[in-house]
């Protein structure tokens, strides 16, 4: 850590270099829409004069902090790429042939362009607004279908954060669902090692008993609730399960399948084999390695079970004009509805990956991904054929690309051969503890006659490719009969002429960052920087496999070390922890912590976690998965924390007070005044503090969270710290602790060393590769610019707030008078006065061009505008001017010139189709539906349907592409 300081500063004080003070201002300069002469206007429609005095304003004088952030100067964009390239350099990229879950994939350069490094696609945000994200939402459903398709199951969530999550989701949905009583989970030894220790670290909270080991001979039906099978095994194996199916469901248990979407073109899928659940990655489908990640994982089940499950699921319905329109199903933000009781605490996905996926299936169409799987097993059954020549035992009888080769003495000599050749091939540990006497290979896509060649050689006398005589190997009974992707989305775009103009088609269907403003509350929309993601897709970094030997990852070392190690500055933790890949997990990964500390002092029994209204969704969720009690905490009529309420709940539980849970600044807008007092009453009570950080974009530079009582965060650098949505995902939660609590963070069976908790991600650094862009960020920005963006940001909403208040009050302020980084617009009196929702609010903005607020959290009929530090004043004020305007829309209604039904909110979105009708009978004209005030015209956003049917899309459930004739209807037009 230290020593990539020392290379950061230097290479911002090399001579010669392009880095001066200017250049080091002309990054802050450009993430910070404001400028200075702005900053001045603002501070003076608010009535302060400077930025200091704004923020003794807003934040608590008890836990300011003076401190600044004194990590050395800003580099410029030239230095920062610069550097990166010296430790992108670092690491090593060998051919990767370890599996185990991850493969080679040949990215389409296509999909490269204009999906993973367009910003249409990487700077929108989760489509909880469907009528401006039919774009992303069409994208998922083909991820959907592709997978319902793969598996042979009925229905398909839009991703999962990867496939040892995917698996523990599984097993939790397979305990919710099963008809047996029992609290036992068979898991097949021929599992994935990360996704049996992910499993591991779920069950053991819960209470629910692992049985490990092999189907043929240690799994009794009647004595689990479920079991999970690995298809085709970890070292290769294809085992028809059909029978074990069979006796599961006459115990009344589940079966889960953990399946490879590639070998399922091949093989007989989950589904024919009678599961009722099949999980996995789609990473090989054209996603990179990216040393763990991210990578879209999946689940699929029966029709029967599809309440059940988690995570987000995208579903067919129809606007108001009866128009085939997508939109997100049942769970959508269930976390914050059902809070403890939720069925997981997944609220997020990978869209962008899953969308990558998704194209990778439409681009290469059913006969290409099956030309790709019969190309890799032909190769896997030729490499078998040559090592068998050579006097090698080889196993399995029945593979796909896998294979485990006895290699007994010659087993590290055999290794270090393939390292020299560039090759990481993969060490077997058997079970029983002998020494290591096998190896492993997986071949996949991006694998060549060479290559095999190359392999023999390492083995001994290499033979020529042509002279070894081979066959295929999976057995008959196994073989795929039943069609795959059959829908005409994945059979008509395999030109790129005809995929990129899909791909435009659908990019022009939403509203990203790229476009507008994005005024969400309680989830920053900040600009991502060019700059910051062009590390993202270096091979160095994207071309790692996670469990390749550490002295491999130098770079990624040196990397992540320095990011702890400023996350740590800026946080006042001690430890950092980046294996969580959400907020999500890294709050589950925080309450172990937590329960994991309680234990090593011999207090395992306190589960009480205090939680109060203000805080988001996902905790309660959280904690009832970390087997603890949720309690809710009232918050008075300014928002806080009641802490008098907390003070009595805490000291009526002391004796098994576990934590508190508390988001700063809170939801609702504000900073606790009484946060320093509300940690010290928990921790007197004996409980630990744990404070969400998704709101730590109001606290860089101007106040610590772990130096001012709490204990341990997670935090969302898809937020504060850049990465970008992606449409709904990817994210990454990292957690940190203070020094008490760091013996607790997540272990991992690729680490090395003993763990007193176990993995909550397949992979030991989570999405290790998007780790490089907030970085990045921190690079460029310096503790200087990170305080400065943490001023505006609070600027910006206070300002939004002034502006807007005369006309929409704002919910929560402090004592005096200011919100934090974000503003609660109360417009539950319009409802009761003239009849306008929120939604109509909502949805009438899409015809000014602007995403819509927060909607209805952490207040029902509210909105939550977050402006973040990065819009300019222009784009802040177009926004304000349009909800002015908008509420000029609604004096008429309440003037009576319209009723609510007959007003433009009403209808809104304008699309075209309502320009071109033939007939108009509505009470305004076309011009003030489509082109409201304060509009642009010639670059307007046109909403691609009108309002969408939310009722009628949860009492009508379909979640897969369209049939083939109403999707003919669609494209002819």
């Amino acid at each position: 850590m230290a020593t990539a300081n020392v290379i950061a500063n230097n290479a911002a004080e090399t001579p010669g270099s392009t880095t001066q003070m200017s250049a080091t201002a002309a990054f802050a300069q450009r993430h910070i829409g404001p400028t200075d002469a702005d900053v001045q206007s603002m501070l003076r429609t608010i009535g302060l004069g400077t930025l200091d005095e704004l923020i003794a304003a807003a934040v608590p004088a008890s836990i300011l902090d003076p401190g600044k952030l004194t990590f050395g100067p800003a580099l410029s964009e030239v230095d920062t790429i610069a550097y990166l390239r010296t430790v992108a350099a670092k690491n090593k990229v060998l051919i990767s042939l370890i599996g185990q879950g991850y493969y080679g994939t040949l990215v389409p350069a296509v999909i490269q362009r204009n999906i993973l490094e367009n910003p249409a696609w990487y700077t929108a945000y989760t489509p909880y607004q469907p009528e401006i994200s039919q774009g992303r939402l069409e994208a998922l459903i083909n991820f959907q279908t592709m997978i319902c398709d793969l598996t042979g199951l009925d229905i398909a969530n839009a991703s999962l954060l990867d496939e040892a999550t995917a698996a523990a989701e599984a097993m939790a949905m397979a305990k919710r669902s099963a008809k047996s009583d029992s609290n036992r989970f068979f898991v097949d030894r021929n599992c994935h090692p990360q996704t049996i220790a992910v499993l591991e670290t779920r069950s053991k909270p819960l209470g629910w008993e692992l049985v490990l080991g092999d189907a043929a001979s240690d799994l009794v039906p009647s004595e689990v609730f479920g079991a999970i099978f690995q298809y085709p095994g970890t070292h290769g194996e294809i085992v028809d399960y059909r029978q074990t199916i069979v006796e599961l469901h006459a115990a009344g248990a589940i079966a889960v399948m953990a399946t490879d979407p590639l070998a399922l073109t091949l093989l007989a899928s989950p589904g024919e084999l009678g599961a009722d659940m099949a999980i996995g990655s789609s990473q090989r489908f054209g996603v990179p390695m990216g040393y763990g990640g991210p990578h879209a994982a999946y689940i699929a089940t029966r029709d029967s079970l599809k309440r059940s499950l988690p995570g987000r699921l995208v579903g067919v319905s129809i606007d108001s004009r009866g128009a085939q329109a997508y939109r997100l199903a049942l769970q959508t933000r269930e976390q914050h509805i059902r809070r403890e009781k939720a069925t997981s605490n997944i609220c997020t996905a990978q869209v962008l990956l899953a969308v990558m996926a998704g194209m990778y299936a439409v681009y290469h169409g059913p006969e290409g991904l099956k030309a790709i799987a019969t190309r890799v097993h032909r190769l896997t059954a030729k490499l078998a054929a040559g090592l068998t020549a050579l006097g090698f035992t080889v196993e399995p009888e029945h593979f796909f690309d896998t294979l485990t080769i006895h290699t007994g003495q010659f087993t590290e000599q055999i290794h270090q051969a393939a390292v020299d050749a560039g090759i990481n091939l993969r060490h077997i540990c058997p079970p029983d503890g002998s020494p290591e006497l096998k190896l492993g290979i997986s071949l996949d896509e991006t694998s060549t006659p060479a290559l095999i060649e190359t392999l023999w050689s390492c083995f001994g006398d290499a033979p020529k490719f042509v002279e070894i005589e081979s066959h295929e190997t999976i057995q008959a009974s196994l073989l795929r009969s039943t069609p795959i992707l059959t829908h005409p989305v994945f059979n008509q775009y395999h030109s790129e002429t005809e995929l990129l103009r899909y791909m435009r088609r659908l990019a022009d269907r939403d509203l990203a960052l790229d476009r507008a403003m994005i005024p969400l509350g309680s989830c920053t929309m900040k600009l991502n920087a060019t700059t910051e993601m062009v590390p993202v897709t270096w091979p160095e970094f994207s071309n790692l496999h996670p469990f390749c030997p550490r002295e491999q990852a130098a770079g990624y070392a040196e990397m992540i070390g320095a990011l702890e190690q400023r996350l740590c500055d800026i946080t006042g933790y001690d430890a950092f922890s980046f294996q969580p890949n959400s907020g999500a997990q890294g709050e589950y990964a925080g309450l172990l912590a937590i329960g994991a500390y309680h234990r090593s002092r011999g207090e395992g029994h306190r589960n009480i976690c205090l939680i109060p209204a203000s805080a988001h969704g996902t905790n309660p969720a959280s904690a009832q998965m970390a087997a603890m009690e949720v309690v809710g905490v009232r918050c008075d009529e300014h928002g806080n924390v009641d802490v008098e309420d907390l003070r009595e709940k805490a000291t009526h539980y002391a004796d098994i007070l576990a934590a508190v849970m508390i988001t700063y600044p809170s939801t609702h807008g504000v900073f606790e005044e009484r946060v320093r007092e509300i940690c010290e009453i928990v921790h007197e009570c004996g409980g630990q503090v744990y404070l969400d950080g998704a709101n730590l974009n109001a606290q860089v530079g101007v106040v610590y969270p772990g130096k001012f009582g709490a204990d341990v965060s997670h935090l969302n650098l898809h937020k504060t710290f850049c990465i970008p949505h992606g449409g709904g995902g990817p994210g990454v939660g990292p957690v940190g602790l203070r020094k008490h609590l760091a013996p607790f963070l997540p272990g991992h069976p690729e680490l090395t060393g003993d763990s007193l908790v176990g993995p909550v991600s397949a992979a030991p650094y989570g999405s290790a590769s998007i780790l490089a862009i907030s970085w990045a960020y921190i690079l460029l920005m310096g503790g200087e610019g990170l305080t400065k963006a943490t001023e505006v940001a609070i600027l910006n909403a206070n300002y939004i707030a002034a502006r807007l208040d005369p006309h929409y009050p704002v919910l929560y302020k402090n004592e005096h008078g200011r919100v934090a980084h974000e503003c609660i617009l109360d417009t539950r009196p319009l409802k009761t006065s003239c009849g306008v929702s929120v939604d109509d609010i909502a949805k009438r903005l899409i015809d000014y061009g602007f995403h819509a607020p927060t909607m209805s959290f952490p207040v029902a009929g509210t909105l939550m505008i977050e402006p973040t530090e990065s819009e300019s004043k222009a784009e802040i004020d177009r926004f304000c001017e349009a909800m002015i305007a908008m509420r000029g829309e609604i004096a008429d209604i309440e003037s009576g010139k319209f009723t609510a039904d007959e007003s433009p909110l009403h209808f809104a979105p304008h699309t075209v189709y309502d320009l071109a009708d033939d007939v108009w009978d509505r009470r305004y004209t076309r011009a003030e539906g489509c082109f409201p005030p304060t509009s642009r015209r010639t670059d307007k956003y046109w909403s691609p349907v009108n309002r969408i049917d939310n009722v009628y899309g949860d009492r009508n459930l379909f979640c897969s592409c369209p049939p083939t004739a109403e999707y003919c209807e669609v494209i002819s037009e």
